[in-house]
């Protein structure tokens, strides 16, 4: 089963080259303001691609799917696009649960606090999920930013924990994005992560989609 791993097009649709495959999987930030056209103008690039499933999960960037949620779900699924919020679905028997979710970072979409508020969120994830989608990483993995002062860890605190816990049972692949420094693949305890963010840093395409054969 190949996997094909897109975050962070950030409107970028046509720029990008995405290779063929079974499964194509979007971690968010389709958009840069996440108005309906721009939406719309992405589920229309989105489609078109030759792959079997699609899956989507919004980013901070994608806003009508957090004000707008139902209007916006509606809209995805008339484009034949699987679009995952707090939810699973099993695709040629692989269990996929994706969520939004990311820590606070000014008044973005899909913000909540450190803590609790996001714990609880991952505590949603069901035990025997096979491929975690999120928009943000876990802490300490791909999700380095360089600062003035050296480089800061923004990932999840929590999310990580879940993650762990996730790896003990069934977890074998996470992706994600939000972070276009940490673009990359690593694998730590049995689990392969991705940061699949196609804009870097300066937000231009450069960065490829990531492929995963499963």
């Amino acid at each position: 089963m190949r996997i094909v791993c897109l975050s962070d097009t950030h409107n970028c649709n046509e720029e990008i080259s995405v290779p063929d495959g079974d499964i194509l999987i979007h971690s968010g930030d389709a958009t840069l303001r996440g108005t309906e056209t721009e939406i719309e103008d992405f589920l229309i690039w989105y489609s078109s691609l030759p792959h079997k499933y699609k899956i989507f999960v919004a980013g901070n960037h994608d806003w009508l799917y957090e004000m707008n949620n139902h209007f916006a779900k509606l809209l995805t699924a008339n484009y034949n696009i699987k679009y995952l919020q707090d939810s699973s679905t099993i695709i040629e028997g692989l269990k996929m649960y994706g969520s939004p979710w990311q820590p606070r970072f000014y008044d973005w979409a899909f913000n909540l606090d450190r803590g609790f508020e996001l714990a609880e969120k991952w505590k949603l994830i069901p035990d025997d999920t096979d491929i975690l989608i999120t928009h943000g990483p876990p802490h300490g993995i791909l999700d380095e930013v360089p600062r003035f002062y050296g480089v800061e860890k923004t990932g999840c605190e929590e999310l990580l924990k879940r993650v762990k816990e996730l790896a003990r049972n069934n977890l074998k692949l996470h992706i994600f994005g939000h972070i276009h420094s940490g673009y990359g693949q690593v694998e730590k305890f049995g689990v392969n992560f991705i940061n699949a963010s196609n804009l870097d840093e300066q937000y231009l395409p450069k960065q490829p989609p990531i492929v995963f054969d499963y």
